[in-house]
């Protein structure tokens, strides 16, 4: 079966100019075979008027949560209270609503919105005390618990930090309800884990795709996959007939255990994984460390320290980060590396290097996720290396940018997200959400990259706009360069022949209108593998 598709304004994200932009498109099954003018476009089965509509290769989602962010969207959203009384307000609403509720979640709450930047879990007990409640920070490096929760968690005074994290305390030793980096992930996160159904997976996994094909996602890198994500997975293609309605490529997550022979043994199942999916719709393609933490909770790992003179250490000490980056390496695995802090960032790359003297120059594509804040000379250095500089436009959004600021306090705050840095320097830029931790809208990501103005609040001006990017090479980082940060680029993320049939149609036309329509615009169309899998009433 052939389709036509004229009239169109198409964007290719070809990085020749030249060939950036069509009007007519043949896809023919799964494949596209004809990009071009009208007049040359062949024959097909079907045509189909575009009446002059934009048409984009589909976004691929180069860092994100695929189950965690499937469970955000039916979670209380708090990043738009920026006050305790508005937090406390949405709690009381959401508990009043689920009078039967065994438990309260909620994700995205800031930490300016908090006094002191410090929440307790009597903040939440004044509100809802009678059932245990969790909540995500927006950027899910740490989680705030009420009395119950610590309890159901076992959580006392006498509960040791892990490595890699801490429990928030007061003079006197006890617990006060924040739960930092792996305290979050090593209690909160595995008793979410342990007590999720299978059941509540699936329902996460279709929210995620459903959301994501509106979006005009086609494509998603899941970057902490594990063995639940796996069997969700599984069982969606299997409702889905054997083929999800996305392109779907995993970095398994290893966890510093604090035992070389443990740690080695994630990479040793991420490899057997690798093997077994290399050809099916859910690969397991690398690995995914986290070497720090965040800014704005002061635990991303930095050569200075911040404002208030404190430091992090990073999470995983270098002993025992070498052998692993190594082992990965060598069994051919991509190493996605995260590493907000300029710590954090040299000591991924010495991991890098380490790797590559131990096992031989080929051919490799690693990255580094994140890069807030990264040294004068990190990129050029990605550049020589051939390490992906994976960054999330979100995340500068201005309505958040704040509290991030205020953690630094000098003048590193003028380098913040600087995405032409890794352009310049011929290092692979490619864009996603890191959802949930930040909105999954592609489009709205495209207009903070293409502004450096707020998504989340329009009232709120740009920060840095000099770092903003013109918004043909934004959504290239976002479709071509993100598909070939995982070894895709050349079968899919641009509209050309010979490519994957996926792309998607728009109802407004942000190149002639502004960044500013890309707010408003709507996804009227995705098509994955040639197969349409979300349109509106409106498509057409």
């Amino acid at each position: 079966m052939t389709t036509r598709y004229l009239n169109g304004r198409i964007f290719t994200a070809d990085d020749d100019p030249a060939r950036a932009w069509a009007e007519s498109l043949v896809i023919d099954g799964e494949t596209i075979t004809y990009v071009g003018t009208r007049a040359d476009a062949p024959p097909a089965d079907e045509t189909v008027d575009l009446e002059g509509r934009l048409v984009l290769p589909g976004f691929t989602d180069a860092h994100t949560h695929l189950l965690m962010a499937g469970a955000a969207l039916g979670q209380v959203p708090l990043t738009a209270a920026r006050s305790l009384d508005e937090i406390q307000a949405l709690l009381r609403e959401a508990r009043a609503a689920n009078p039967d509720a065994a438990v309260l979640r909620g994700r995205g709450w800031l930490f300016d919105s908090v006094p002191d930047g410090a929440p307790t879990a009597a903040m939440i007990d004044a509100v809802v005390d009678d059932i245990p409640v969790y909540l995500d920070a927006n950027d899910y490096h740490s989680c705030w618990v009420n009395s119950a929760a610590l309890v159901e968690l076992g959580i006392t005074r006498d509960t040791p930090d892990p490595i890699g994290g801490h429990f928030a305390r007061d003079a006197a030793g006890e617990p006060t309800g924040l739960l930092y980096e792996t305290a979050a992930t090593q209690y909160a996160w595995a008793h979410r884990d342990a007590t999720t159904t299978d059941t509540d997976r699936d329902a996460d996994v279709e929210r995620v795709i459903e959301a994501y094909l509106a979006a005009g996602v086609t494509g998603a890198i899941d970057m902490a996959f594990d063995e639940f994500g796996l069997d969700a997975l599984r069982r969606a293609e299997e409702r889905h007939g054997g083929e999800l309605p996305i392109r779907v490529a995993a970095h398994w997550i290893i966890t510093n255990t604090g035992d070389d022979a443990e740690n080695l043994a994630q990479v040793s199942r991420a490899a057997e994984l690798a093997r077994e999916t290399a050809s099916s719709g859910v690969r397991v393609v690398g690995i995914k460390l986290i070497l720090d933490g965040v800014i704005d909770a002061c635990t991303a790992a930095m050569r200075h320290p911040y404002a208030d003179g404190t430091n992090a250490a990073p999470i995983w000490p270098v002993a025992q980060l070498n052998p692993v980056v190594a082992a990965a390496d060598a069994a051919g695995l991509q190493i996605a590396q995260h590493a907000i802090g300029d710590l954090a960032s040299e000591i991924a790359l010495d991991a890098i290097e380490h790797a590559i003297a131990v096992n031989g120059a080929r051919p490799r594509r690693h990255r580094i996720e994140h890069l807030e804040y990264a040294a004068p000379g990190t990129a050029e250095r990605m550049a020589r290396l051939g390490v992906t500089a994976s960054m999330q436009p979100v995340h500068s959004d201005p309505a958040i940018f704040a509290n991030w600021a205020e953690m630094l306090g000098d003048d590193r705050v003028d380098r913040a997200f600087p995405w032409q840095e890794y352009e310049d320097a011929g290092a692979l830029l490619a864009f996603s959400t890191d959802a949930p931790t930040a909105p999954h809208e592609a489009l709205a990501n495209m207009y903070v990259a293409s502004t450096r103005a707020s998504a989340l609040d329009r009232s709120v001006a740009a920060i840095h706009p000099q770092f903003a990017l013109p918004l043909a090479a934004a959504i290239g980082h976002a479709t071509r360069d993100a598909a070939a940060s995982v070894g895709d680029g050349d079968w899919r993320g641009r509209i050309a022949p010979g490519f994957a049939a996926d792309l998607i149609v728009l109802d407004t036309d942000p190149f002639a209108k502004g960044p500013a329509s890309l707010l408003d615009a709507r996804v009227v169309q995705t098509i994955v593998a040639g197969k349409t899998r979300y349109r509106t009433d409106t498509a057409g």
